[in-house]
């Protein structure tokens, strides 16, 4: 019997940092990381707020994620160049709890995700995100871009006295009904931003294109503001109020401890935690939870073949799931690694997580310094580079590139997908995917199985036997999906055949349904005087067998490993009168 492979290691919080520290890391490494660091912050501040204003809530908190999160994240995780913090995808999932459960709401659901991270970790299932189909994650990823620019219309057109919900056709009626009250300078603000996000990496210079585009936004801004205008900006729309200080924008302070679940629900009143509100809050925070897996890891795997290095996807897990964890006790929404960011962190020159901790100083510091500056930051030019981020996020050149390219079923699959994140939820999207591919790789996997009778003159091991012994082929595994169509046939015998020898050398795997069916197969012939002989049944599968009470028995069942022997012995029982 085959020796068992050895068990997997135990996951390693902190992996990618250890690793790159036992590979040598000196000065020169060091300053590479504080360079790409640098470059990363500068691109997380303003990602950060406006995925957190996207997100439903101020913009400090998407900073405080950048900042708590990225650091604790880049420290215990198992990828080397991952930089987390809050991304888009989360967007979907994230604004409906905001909406039903305010921000402390959402502060325990990421709470409550960041552990089931972490059992995802211990339990060794980092590997298993690698089989969610890739229409299904590339329907879901076009529909939350939707989703995410839709939600943007509002502050890009000025759209005056709009509450956005969680349905997107009862969003649609709302944003046409509130269109008469479009602002022309907003509308002005946000096509000069978008202009310049889209036309600044044409030039192929250092500065990163969400600074510049925000700039542009901030300083027309500040130009129609001479001429009278009312443009609507983070300082105009967020206030704040810290140990008796009140301020519009964002608090100049570094992220301090707070306590999620007193903080308020979505109508303004003290958060009550029972019962009822975890149980709602599990569904959401198990979406989170898988989200945030799936993000990391793909991120991982996409930064592995940039670099030629290898992530710890279990230690990866337990560091998203630290990360999540704390992060709310500093004010943070959901973390997870970002694509983008992760890149541009390898293409700056990192060498080890000692950038993304310097990203988050660089958020740190921005928060400190520059906070009265943040507050300027026009509405309508968030919402622009929030399109520019739906846009990337669609992955529209793939979306089609797929529906004309991949199978029937795959399309089906994207199409549905892609439809249910935009009208429903992420969640559903996921779960009826993920569903429909498991469906269709069962029926597959099934057509390969099949059983078929040998004849003596083409095939060596029905050949020198007599009538009364017939011979079937089995190939493929025997579960679930195909066991009853390939035993069906051997319930058909001649009335003449007093031995059945089923070859199963081509036989992999049997599960529950394929052993009752062996069993009540057993049973049938054994009521017709017919024996059965099992030829190439690994040990380990006649074990299974055995285990279900399915035991060898002279003249009724035999399971031997060689096809010579197994002649000889129907030969054996046809002359005892079996």
């Amino acid at each position: 019997m085959a020796t068992p492979p050895p068990a997997s290691p135990l996951p390693r919080p902190g992996a990618a940092l250890f690793n790159a520290w036992r590979e040598g890391y000196g000065l020169a490494d060091l300053r590479r990381d504080l360079m790409a660091g640098l470059t990363i912050g500068i691109v997380a501040v303003p990602l950060s707020m406006a995925l957190a204003i996207a997100t439903g809530v101020p913009p400090q908190h998407g900073l405080y994620t950048a900042i708590v999160a990225g650091a604790i994240i880049a420290l215990t995780g198992g990828s080397r160049f991952n930089i987390s913090g809050p991304t888009a995808a989360f967007v979907v999932i994230l604004f409906p709890i905001v909406a039903e459960h305010g921000i402390g709401g959402l502060l325990i659901a990421t709470l409550m995700a960041g552990m089931i991270l972490i059992g995802l970790g211990l339990s060794r299932l980092g590997t298993l995100i690698q089989f969610i189909p890739y229409p299904v994650v590339l329907g879901f990823t076009a529909g939350i871009g939707v989703v995410i620019a839709l939600l943007q219309l509002p502050d890009f057109l000025g759209l005056a006295n709009i509450t956005l919900g969680d349905s997107t056709l009862d969003n649609l009626v709302t944003i046409a009904a509130a269109l008469p009250s479009l602002a022309p300078a907003e509308l002005g603000i946000g096509l000069v931003t978008l202009a310049a996000l889209i036309l600044w990496p044409q030039l192929k210079l250092p500065i990163p294109a969400p600074l510049v585009g925000l700039t542009v936004g901030t300083l027309v801004a500040l130009a129609a503001t001479q001429f009278g205008l009312e443009i609507d900006t983070i300082a105009s729309r967020f206030q704040w109020e810290y140990q008796g200080a009140q301020g519009s924008g964002i608090p100049p302070f570094a992220p301090s401890l707070v306590v999620p679940w007193q903080l308020p629900d979505a109508n303004g009143t003290p958060l009550t935690v029972d019962f009822a509100l975890i149980r709602e809050l599990l569904g959401p925070a198990f979406a989170i939870a898988m989200l945030a897996a799936i993000e990391s890891l793909l991120c991982a795997v996409v930064a592995d073949g940039l670099t030629r290095t290898r992530h710890d996807p279990n230690a990866e897990l337990i560091g998203q799931g630290i990360g999540n964890m704390v992060v709310p006790f500093f004010g943070g929404i959901t973390a997870t690694a970002a694509l983008a960011r992760t890149a541009t962190n390898i293409r700056s020159g990192a060498r080890s997580p000692i950038a993304a901790v310097v990203h988050s100083l660089v958020v740190l510091l921005a928060v400190v310094a520059l906070a009265g500056i943040l507050g300027l930051v026009p509405m309508a030019a968030l919402a622009a580079l929030l399109f520019i981020i739906a846009w990337n996020m669609s992955e529209a050149r793939h979306f089609v590139h797929t529906l004309k390219s991949a199978p029937a079923s795959d399309v089906a699959i994207l199409v549905i997908c892609f439809g249910l994140t935009v009208l429903f939820d992420m969640v559903l999207a996921v779960a009826v995917g993920v569903g429909l591919a498991a469906a269709l790789f069962i029926r597959r996997m099934a057509k390969l199985t099949h059983t078929r009778r040998l004849d003596a003159e083409n095939h060596d091991l029905a050949r020198d036997l007599p009538p009364q012994v017939a011979v079937y082929d089995i190939n493929g595994p025997l579960f679930f999906g195909a066991a009853e169509k390939a035993i069906a046939s051997l319930r058909m015998v001649d009335p003449n055949v007093r031995v059945v020898m089923l070859d199963m050398r081509d036989v992999p795997s049997l599960d529950a349904t394929a052993i009752v069916a062996l069993h009540t197969l057993v049973d049938e012939l054994h009521a017709q005087r017919v024996g059965l002989i099992l030829i190439g049944l690994p040990p380990r599968l006649f074990m299974k067998l055995h285990r279900d009470g399915i035991r060898r028995e002279a003249g009724r069942l035999a399971c031997v490993q060689q096809p010579q022997r197994g002649k000889r012995l129907a030969l054996k029982w046809l002359e005892r009168g079996t």
